[in-house]
């Protein structure tokens, strides 16, 4: 099985930096998974997951994942050196990239001393080119402490609006919507409902033929603990408004769903494709309960299911579509995939 090229000055390089892009990322070597713990097997790699091509001639990139940092591990290193060397790479091919989070920065709970010891040494390293570029949304670990306060004021306006945490962007011809999952779980009904009027009303403003939206909290998942279905009031506005991709974390796993409905019927013709990332470094899960005691079968129109690989999601923007890819931190690129926008 070929691996990422090792011994790349600044950990990363472009083979070609102009059109098309391949980019070669940082070997982190980091394999913590304590899957010994909880009766975990890991997913055996594809046979033919070399460093490939995940790319579209003049797009522009997104790189993060989810459920990140511990203090006594350092699983999260190693995701937080493969988006940086991802940003490196990208910045030297003067290819506008973006990181994002999907929620859950710190544990147990993300207050101002899990920051500073967890996240800040990985994925908030000053030296590191993440904060620079970095979205990231609330997670349920996070408003946990004092309803997220420590969360907003570590990533300031960044994260969106104090209290709410919800807002959008532009990546090239794509529109992002970045949402507070932890308002539509926990919020007051009056928070729930000024949540969802703003993205109604941020879709009807804008007028991309692709667009995006991430939180934290997956609601189609094949964990122990399924989905969250409180969660189908927003994805019924963004199913209705037309958007093509949904990015999750929450449950410690990778997996990619086929375009579905908000009631979980396929459609390939308007239906959402999610993707759930919660491998971004902290205790991995997967598709048995954490004592390793199986469970339910997979989640209607699951398509690929990754467990105990830490690592990344790449997403390659186009004018019309979408590319995606699965970097784990041993070097292997995992369910390319990818399609038009409707």
């Amino acid at each position: 099985m070929e691996r990422f090229s090792r011994g790349l000055p600044a950990h990363a390089r472009s083979l070609r930096p102009r059109g098309s892009i391949v980019l070669l990322l940082l070997l982190a070597g980091c394999d913590e998974s304590n899957i010994s713990n909880f009766g975990l097997e890991k997913t055996p790699p594809p046979a033919d997951a070399p460093a490939d091509e995940v790319a579209m001639t003049g797009a522009k990139f997104m790189v993060g994942a989810g459920d990140i940092a511990y203090c006594d591990r350092t699983a999260d290193e190693g995701t937080a050196r493969l988006v940086d060397s991802v940003l490196r790479a990208n910045e030297a091919a003067n290819v506008e990239t973006v990181a994002f989070t999907l929620g859950d920065h710190a544990y147990p709970s993300a207050t101002r001393e899990t920051f500073a010891r967890c996240f800040t040494p990985s994925w908030g390293d000053p030296k590191k080119r993440i904060m620079r570029v970095l979205r990231p949304t609330m997670g349920n670990h996070d408003y946990q402490a004092d309803r997220g306060d420590p969360t907003y004021q570590y990533f300031g306006d960044r994260i969106g609006p104090a209290g709410k945490g919800y807002y959008s962007y532009d990546v090239g011809d794509w529109h992002v919507i970045v949402l507070n999952s932890e308002l539509a779980i926990e919020g007051t009904p009056a928070e729930r409902s000024e949540q969802l009027e703003w993205l109604r009303r941020d879709l009807a403003d804008s007028q991309s033929l692709c667009a995006m939206s991430y939180f934290h909290r997956p609601l189609f998942s094949s964990s122990y603990r399924q989905g969250v279905p409180p969660m189908r009031a927003i994805w019924t506005i963004l199913y209705d408004a037309g958007v093509d991709l949904v990015l999750s974390g929450h449950d410690h796993h990778y997996e990619r769903f086929l375009p579905q409905t908000p009631a979980g019927v396929a459609d390939s013709v308007r239906g959402i494709e999610q993707i759930l990332v919660g491998t971004g470094g902290a205790t991995l899960r997967g598709f048995r309960s954490r004592f390793g005691i199986r469970g339910r079968g997979l989640e209607g129109n699951s398509a690929v299911q990754i467990q105990g690989h830490y690592g990344i999601l790449l997403l390659t923007l186009g004018t019309r579509g979408y590319r995606s890819a699965f970097l784990d931190t041993e070097g292997r690129v995992w369910d390319r995939s990818g399609r038009e926008c409707h």
